[in-house]
């Protein structure tokens, strides 16, 4: 049994791990793991930047990874905690957006602000029990390639947003969206679609 298999499968020593890693008034991990380990297991392009008043909550038992020519605009919050995120090459997530794993954002989508994305999801079913307390569950959010997303837009756990796809400012999106789409409202709804025989956006019919 591996090192890591023994603490998973020690619950109390797996919780004393764990509050040394990350403290309880937190989301974010201690200053000594964010020094030591996670620069040498997530994968940060040089190339890319991060402003200063970005606020990235990582752990290394999840995977971040951003690429070259990034940029990760001043107050976003990105969080690995519960899903891996990857941010692929030349995304420009906007000022003040939310990302919180499993996201995966493909390479050249625009996003603008105040955007949240959430794979993650708190449990609410039994009433006697504070939702905070609740088992979390996860669900991968995909942003195909060269996507734009609107300014104030919500995509939920488990959604995918196809290659070369629009989501209008304030949707909220809560369906899978094909590629080549714009959609907007709330929920979100295909507005237009190209069509490549007429090589036009159309109204769907």
């Amino acid at each position: 049994m591996s090192f890591i298999e023994r603490i998973k499968s020690n619950a109390k020593l797996k919780k004393w791990v764990y509050w040394m890693m990350v403290p309880t008034s937190s989301p974010g991990c201690r200053l000594w793991v964010r020094l030591l380990i996670n620069p040498f297991v997530h994968k940060v392009s040089r190339k890319s930047v991060v402003r200063g008043n970005a606020r990235l909550d990582l752990a290394p038992w999840k995977m971040f990874l951003l690429g070259k020519n990034a940029v990760i605009e001043d107050f976003c919050c990105v969080n690995n905690m519960v899903g891996d995120v990857y941010i692929e090459d030349n995304v420009h997530v906007g000022l003040s957006n939310t990302i919180i794993g499993p996201v995966t954002i493909g390479a050249n989508t625009i996003m603008a602000q105040n955007i949240v994305l959430s794979g993650l999801n708190h449990g609410y079913t039994d009433p006697d029990i504070p939702i905070k307390n609740q088992k979390e569950t996860t669900a991968p959010i995909v942003i195909e390639e060269d996507c734009w997303i609107g300014a104030n837009a919500v995509v939920v756990a488990g959604v995918t947003i196809g290659k070369h796809s629009i989501v209008a400012a304030g949707s909220v999106v809560t369906k899978h969206v094909p590629p080549y789409s714009i959609v907007g409202g709330n929920p979100a709804k295909i507005l237009k679609q190209y069509n490549s025989a007429t090589k036009n956006w159309e109204k769907p019919s």
